[in-house]
């Protein structure tokens, strides 16, 4: 009799543990959803918060400077000269207009600290400033030298009404170059094959597995020597007759600032606060020079962490690649 009497008693008491087992889950699988979900708005909030910061204090990210007053306005050129790099040929003249239209700039100064790059974008912002010049007569544009001004960099500095340097600076290396590497004696010792096909017979050319051909060789220094010539035109036209006549000066060398003012290659000696100071009379300087626009790739990585947190709160979080 006790036996047929525990029977139900113990099919009850595991049906109740097993209701009490699901509310249990079902509590805490909404707790979990509530607090993802406050840590979802709590994003949004923070995110909000940031913009208007971005909003508020940093009014120069992607656009011109407020300025108040007279003032003498820089522009900084840094590093390699090349499209993909912040020393691009559009950076540099968005600046460089910015600076020249505003009304209240009483002289520009361009900053250099650049080993180079290429002839392309120096020549265009060459151009531009002369260009701008022309349009603004009234504002000179001063190019100052910190740490390096050669080659690319140099070419943008000769077409500024005058150039500063510091003593130790490097200025010069007024030269154009080609490089690279030749493996195919190397491929020979290792019995590595190359196998190249082209069509037209020059469209290997240069071609670091394959050997040297003379006539392909001859056509890219001509071309060189081209590109050469016109660099050396562009700091002739610039510097004028301050350049001292010595062929050495466009061989590729390089000098310090204080050779380089022996040389013509440099007017004086002087950093930018000196330029602003002394030469342009104007000790406030603002800085055009265009900036990354922070707000932009805040937006992108916000956008990218509310997809990740939205794929956690769904559930979705396993669909990614791994």
């Amino acid at each position: 009799m006790s036996g047929t009497s525990e029977t139900p008693r113990s099919d009850d008491d595991a049906w109740q543990r097993d209701v009490v087992n699901r509310l249990a889950f079902a509590a805490l699988n909404e707790q979990r959803r509530a607090r993802r979900w406050s840590i979802f708005f709590k994003s949004i909030l923070l995110a909000y918060l940031f913009l208007i910061f971005f909003a508020l204090y940093l009014p120069q990210q992607g656009g011109k400077p407020i300025t108040v007053g007279k003032h003498t306005a820089l522009v900084d050129v840094k590093g390699v000269i090349a499209a993909d790099a912040d020393a691009s040929a559009d950076n540099i003249v968005s600046g460089l207009r910015a600076a020249f239209e505003d009304e209240n700039t009483v002289g520009v100064i361009l900053r250099i600290n650049s080993p180079g790059g290429s002839p392309v974008q120096a020549g265009y912002v060459y151009d531009e400033i002369k260009r701008l010049r022309k349009k603004y007569p009234d504002t000179k544009l001063y190019a100052v030298v910190s740490d390096m001004c050669a080659s690319g960099g140099y070419y943008i500095a000769a077409a500024a009404d005058e150039i500063y340097a510091d003593k130790a600076s490097i200025v010069g290396s007024i030269g154009v170059l080609m490089n690279g590497f030749g493996f195919v004696d190397g491929m020979k010792k290792l019995g590595i094959e190359r196998r190249l096909y082209t069509a037209g017979e020059h469209k290997g050319m240069l071609d670091p597995f394959s050997p040297v051909k003379p006539d392909e060789v001859a056509h890219v220094k001509k071309m060189l020597d081209t590109i050469h010539r016109q660099f050396i035109q562009a700091v002739k036209d610039g510097r004028g007759d301050r350049l001292k006549d010595d062929p050495k000066i466009f061989s590729g060398l390089f000098w310090t600032g204080e050779e380089g003012v022996k040389l013509g290659l440099v007017d004086g000696l002087g950093s930018a606060g000196y330029v602003a100071r002394e030469i342009i009379k104007q000790e406030k300087i603002v800085d055009y020079t265009p900036k990354p626009d922070y707000l932009e790739r805040f937006a992108e990585r916000f956008g990218m962490a509310m997809a990740d947190t939205l794929a956690r709160i769904t559930g979705a979080e396993g669909a990614r690649l791994r």
